[in-house]
């Protein structure tokens, strides 16, 4: 087997990996790590050659875009505290926690290289815990604290490792110049994530054509992440900053085709991307093992202390900083989200899985000191961030949705059905509000306003049949049977023309664009 045969193996596994992590309740990133250790044991199958400098660059960029798309600029400065106090604070104590016993517990490990593990094993995987969390049926204020904490705190973390490599490089480090480094890669970041949003957004609307929109959309998140990199800038809060500027600003209600195809498009890059990342994990698992040769109870004692810290200093801190919050949400009356009960606090403790931020630090830690000498202790430092990654993602993704189960930890579905119901009236009235317009500049017999009249009240009912329960039931169920036979029979009717315009693609002297054309619009006009 061939690097190529390989990828197409991860990419397999990567799809199949979702409908059956669906059928048996587990996470599909874990599948895929699982996966990746299979195949790792494997004889016939290679080693991965992917340098370790370009797996952030071209993993992450893609998928903190997809994720920040199922998201808004709303509800992070909403959360901003609770944000803040994970992604920031924590990432700070968890990396001092662990440089502190790392550098006690493992002989001759200098503090700099000590802190470069701290950071590199302190952020919890953005897409894991995404993930895991649309899987399990959380509540939204969790799935939000989560996806906040995953997106942001690599930023932090990034930065703080960057500082740690150079320090154990050079030899030198100033805590001035470090705080001012961590400062100029926030601004720098901020300015070229604006920057390029605003000049995409510019561009999406010359571009008109959807596919060429989608096209540019799939580039953006790399341009970003590179720029702010050559610029010493954070790429990760750069790819951040752009995708939340789009998903505020490049937003056009009319574009349907685009919104339906760029939504499908970027599923499909998640789902892949997403595979092919946790499948590397686990491959580079034989790397880990080769390193811990001959000294495994040595080395499995280091990595289990540092596991442990890890997985503590995250429930100290969670439970006063939940009880910190709770107090200040009552007494300032916040509109945030934070965790409703120490049930909630445990699932988001044990949620915190380590993976691909942290591998590929791990593997990018260089293998020589600006003198010349080998980088110290590199080996034990691979080797102790595997071990934290694996216990992590394996043993809490793994248990995680029994945990979730046991605690009964669910959604509030009749909140959601209540805002969803609310939606559908404001649809519907907004739909209402346009056609009393139209009456006042055009002249419109009254069996057309009659009709326009119901296809507006259709509109709320397509989206929650339940918006007019306090009408007559008869009524409604009649207006529900004629709206289920009007669809019936416009979905037969489409789907007629549909198998005449694909018929017609094998007939002689067709030309196929002009049916494809015909096609999409048919495929739109069905979806309406």
């Amino acid at each position: 087997m061939d690097q190529l045969a390989l990828l197409f193996v991860l990419l397999l596994g990567a799809v199949v990996s979702v409908p059956i992590g669906d059928r048996f309740g587990l996470p599909s990133p874990v599948l895929m790590t699982l996966l990746g250790i299979v195949l790792a044991v494997l004889d016939f199958v290679p080693n991965v050659d992917i340098p370790p400098d370009l797996i952030l660059p071209l993993l992450l960029p893609p998928l903190l875009y997809a994720a920040v798309r199922r998201t808004s600029w709303r509800q992070f400065t909403a959360n901003k505290r609770p944000i803040f106090l994970l992604a920031v604070a924590l990432v700070f104590v968890t990396t001092v926690c662990v440089a502190a016993v790392a550098h006690v517990v493992v002989p001759g490990l200098p503090v700099a290289a000590a802190v470069a593990l701290g950071a590199l094993v302190a952020p919890p995987d953005p897409v894991a815990a995404t993930a895991v969390a649309g899987q399990l049926g959380l509540p939204r204020r969790l799935v939000s604290i989560l996806e906040g904490e995953g997106l942001f705190n690599d930023v932090t973390a990034i930065v703080l490792y960057h500082v740690a490599i150079a320090a154990a490089v050079s030899g030198e480090f100033t805590a001035g110049r470090a705080a001012l480094q961590l400062v100029l890669s926030a601004v720098v970041a901020v300015a070229v994530g604006v920057g390029l949003g605003w000049g995409t957004n510019k561009l999406l609307d010359l571009l008109g054509d959807s596919t060429l929109q989608i096209s540019l959309t799939l580039l953006v998140p790399y341009a970003a992440y590179v720029l702010a990199e050559e610029l010493h800038g954070s790429g990760v809060l750069a790819v951040l900053t752009c995708a939340l500027f789009l998903a505020e600003y490049a937003t056009d209600p009319d574009d349907v085709l685009t919104r339906l195809a760029g939504h499908a498009f970027w599923d499909i890059v998640d789902t892949l991307v997403t595979g092919v990342a946790f499948g590397l994990i686990g491959l580079e698992l034989h790397n880990a093992i080769r390193t811990a040769s001959g000294r495994w109870g040595e080395m499995l004692g280091w990595a289990g202390i540092v596991v442990a810290v890890v997985i503590v200093v995250r429930l100290v801190w969670l439970l006063p900083a939940t009880w910190l919050t709770k107090r200040l949400h009552a007494r300032r009356n916040y509109d945030e989200d934070i965790p409703m009960g120490w049930r909630e606090t445990v699932i988001m403790w044990w949620a915190g899985m380590r993976g691909v931020a942290s591998v590929a630090l791990a593997l990018a830690i260089p293998l020589e000191t600006d003198a010349g000498d080998p980088f110290p202790d590199r080996d034990e430092i691979v080797f102790i961030a595997f071990g934290v990654i694996m216990v992590t993602l394996l043993v809490q993704g793994l248990t995680l949705p029994w945990l979730v189960k046991r605690l009964g930890v669910r959604a509030d579905s009749e909140r959601e059905k209540e805002f969803e119901r609310e939606l559908a009236v404001r649809a519907a009235k907004a739909a209402k509000r346009r056609l009393r317009e139209i009456q006042e500049t055009e002249e419109l017999s009254e069996e057309l306003s009659e009709q326009m009249l119901r296809r507006a009240f259709e509109i709320g009912l397509r989206i929650s049949p339940e918006i007019h329960e306090d009408e007559r039931r008869e009524g409604h169920e009649r207006r529900v049977r004629r709206l289920k036979r009007v669809r019936r029979i416009q979905g037969e009717m489409l789907s007629a023309a549909r198998h005449e315009v694909v018929a017609a693609r094998s007939e002689e002297g067709a030309n196929p664009e002009v049916v494809d054309r015909v096609l999409r619009q048919l495929d739109v006009r069905s979806l309406r």
